[in-house]
């Protein structure tokens, strides 16, 4: 029975992560230090799943050097290690910087250390962001109703764009990325690294610091509820003009993308992917505002806040590389998928 670690496995990707490869027969393995909104509750539910039995969870932060060694002596050798766990919300890197260096860079460190050590044959899946690229600043950007384009890249941006680690979250997701790459060019690990742009879908408890989708379908739910018990709808705020862009894709197609590259371990290890739902899944907020305000029969009442620091105007991954060596594309569009989590966050 092959056998998978998953980091922040009670997360919203890790928890769908676990679940699946359980569901096809997998050991899984679990370790999460339960801080996330919704951790608690997806434990709760990745217990109540078919076959968790073959589930073991510690509640560990992996910046804890000892206490990670420990579930690898435990639990090890791994056949794939998912490494997904990380603070992943850009206002919290800059208002605790060191507690985002000691998640994202020191608990990298210390999954590469004892997979090399002890999982040595594992393949190392990371979750990196598309903020490794910056602020993208230096782009040529056009202006039209309902975005910000790209004219330079037609099809989004693929692996080539050259790294700038902005912001503190830029940093230490970027060294972890680096560090990821490295150990299989200085030790022969079987790594690679995605650069996610923005993902969606159940079991994502979405805040405002996090989870854009999620969050503006909370706000679009409240404000037709409002709407139908006959009070005016609280506004909320956006940063921004509300035409930044950015490429969706659910989580169930980012669980196939995983399971793709356990199937393909050989061809990709080494390799970095942008990661999104593509050209064809991208959005700007103003025109999500727009389809949530379809669905829900409300349209949606905002008002503007500066800018965020370090907010990309438009980032749309070039998904071609993951089609060709992964044999892996979107399943389900944006229109279906918003369209489900909505339902999800109407129920949750």
């Amino acid at each position: 029975m092959k056998h998978l670690l998953v980091t922040g496995g009670c997360g919203f990707l890790g928890s769908n992560v676990a679940a699946a490869f359980m569901h096809a027969g997998w050991q899984v393995t679990v370790i999460d230090a339960l801080l996330r909104k919704g951790s608690a509750a997806n434990l709760v539910w990745l217990r109540a799943q078919h076959g968790a039995d073959r589930l073991a969870f510690f509640q560990h932060d992996l910046a804890e050097e000892a206490r990670v060694a420990e579930v690898f002596r435990a639990r090890g050798p791994f056949d794939f290690i998912c490494h997904l766990a990380g603070q992943v919300a850009m206002t919290t890197s800059l208002s605790d910087p060191r507690r985002d260096f000691q998640t994202n860079v020191l608990g990298t460190f210390n999954i590469l250390e004892a997979t090399r050590h002890l999982s040595p044959d594992a393949l190392v899946a990371y979750s990196s962001t598309n903020k490794v690229y910056g602020d993208l600043d230096n782009l040529r950007y056009e202006e039209i109703p309902s975005r910000h384009t790209t004219p330079d890249h037609p099809l989004g941006f693929d692996e080539s764009l050259p790294l700038d680690f902005a912001s503190p979250y830029g940093c230490s997701k970027g060294a972890a990325d680096q560090y990821v790459r490295d150990w299989h060019r200085n030790y022969g690990l079987k790594t690679v690294v995605f650069r996610h742009s923005s993902i969606y879908g159940g079991r994502q408890f979405a805040t405002v610091d996090q989870g854009w989708i999620g969050w503006f379908c909370l706000q679009a739910i409240q404000q037709q509820k409002a709407t139908e018990a006959g009070r005016d709808p609280a506004p909320f705020a956006i940063a921004g003009d509300g035409k930044q862009v950015r490429d969706v894709l659910r989580g169930e197609d980012l669980v196939r993308l995983y399971a793709a590259a356990y199937e393909h371990r050989d061809t990709v290890a080494g390799e970095i992917f942008n990661i999104g739902g593509g050209r064809e899944n991208s959005l700007s907020l103003l025109e999500l505002f727009d389809l949530l305000g379809r669905r829900t029969g409300t349209p949606l009442v905002f008002t503007h806040n500066p800018p965020r620091q370090s907010d990309q105007k438009v980032f749309v991954a070039d998904i071609s590389k993951a089609e060709r060596l992964l044999g892996w594309q979107p399943q389900i569009d944006k229109e279906e998928g918003i369209s489900r989590m909505l339902e999800w966050v109407a129920a949750s």
